[in-house]
């Protein structure tokens, strides 16, 4: 049994499976390794250096022969930064949170898809008029950055789904495994974007302390908040908020998020703890499906396991069933 979908066909991947462009853990080498195991694997270009990124995208095309992309955070980046990565060739580009359209003339002056997340039913309209190849449709499970009010993705990609048309859908929050690939192909969705599972993996550019602390959370250890954009000084806009791992700014700062935004007191103690590797001085993103991740495994074969896994829990759920 094969997973092929319209994603699939249209990026030319075996799998229906993306690694999600994480600012801080998605580099050249973690996409590389996505890509060479089927999926598609997208470098997270974020807000980083300019030369980061640069050398980022040389190991991911020198790395793999197989289709590859890079994320842009569309509030953050400059055209010349996604012109500069256009320059790598990727398949494809996927831009986020604020407005595409100032970077669509260089994306469409290429081959590159592109790949446009949305957190409610306004981006999804915007996402349609522009012209997006595939819609990655993010629910409030989500780790990392989403819609501060954002909706289930159980019930948001259908909703989705309705109004997309022909365009396809990826699901995005709170899948972890091949049973959440699963459902979501079996609501309709044409692939799924994972982030967190691909956090905890060795080509990922995070420290084994955050693996450590991947593997043994739940889902009710992670938190949406704003506090730690605050206390860091991160320029992200208020309407989107974190989803991370408990810390002890959120205990501290709970529901007092306008107080902290003028304690520049307690922003120099956050930065000292950082400067001193202070663990977790850093946040940790993470999402709800965190539950079903319990090791670090090789990208790789990660992406083999979950299209089996997804096959075999599809094979599953129709076991028994006759003819009609």
């Amino acid at each position: 049994m094969a997973l092929r979908t319209v994603f699939t066909e249209l990026l030319g991947v075996r799998h229906p499976i993306v690694s999600a462009p994480m600012g801080g853990a998605a580099g050249g080498e973690l996409a590389a390794a996505v890509s060479n195991g089927g999926g598609l694997g997208l470098v997270g270009a974020s807000r980083a250096d300019a030369d980061w990124v640069s050398d980022e995208l040389a190991i991911v095309s020198a790395r793999t022969e197989k289709p590859w992309g890079v994320g842009f955070l569309s509030w953050g980046a400059d055209v010349s930064a996604v012109e500069r990565a256009l320059e790598f060739e990727p398949d494809a580009i996927m831009l986020g949170f604020g407005d595409p359209r100032p970077f669509l003339p260089a994306i469409r002056a290429t081959d590159a898809k592109l790949l446009l997340q949305v957190t409610d039913m306004a981006e999804v309209e915007d996402a349609l008029a522009v012209g997006a190849d595939v819609l990655v449709v993010q629910g409030a499970e989500s780790g990392g950055h989403g819609a501060r009010q954002g909706r289930s993705t159980l019930t948001f990609v259908p909703a989705v789904l309705d109004r997309a048309g022909t365009v396809p859908v990826l699901a995005a929050g709170g899948i972890s495994d091949g049973r959440g690939l699963a459902a979501v192909l079996a609501l309709g969705a044409a692939g799924a974007m994972l982030g967190t599972r691909f956090q905890a993996t060795p080509e990922a550019t995070v420290n084994a302390a955050v693996h450590a602390a991947v593997a043994a959370a739940t889902g009710a250890d992670t938190e949406r908040s704003s506090v730690l954009d605050i206390i860091r000084d991160a320029p992200w806009p208020r309407r989107w908020t974190a989803r991370t791992l408990r810390h002890p700014a959120l205990d501290r700062w709970r529901d007092r998020e306008t107080e902290l935004a003028q304690d520049n007191s307690a922003k120099s103690d956050y930065r000292d703890a950082v400067r001193r590797g202070d663990y977790p001085a850093e946040p940790v993103w993470a999402g709800e499906a965190i539950d079903n991740i319990d090791a670090v495994v090789p990208a790789r074969e990660l992406v083999e396991s979950l299209a089996a896994e997804a096959e075999a829990a599809l094979l599953r759920a129709t076991a028994g069933r006759t003819a009609e």
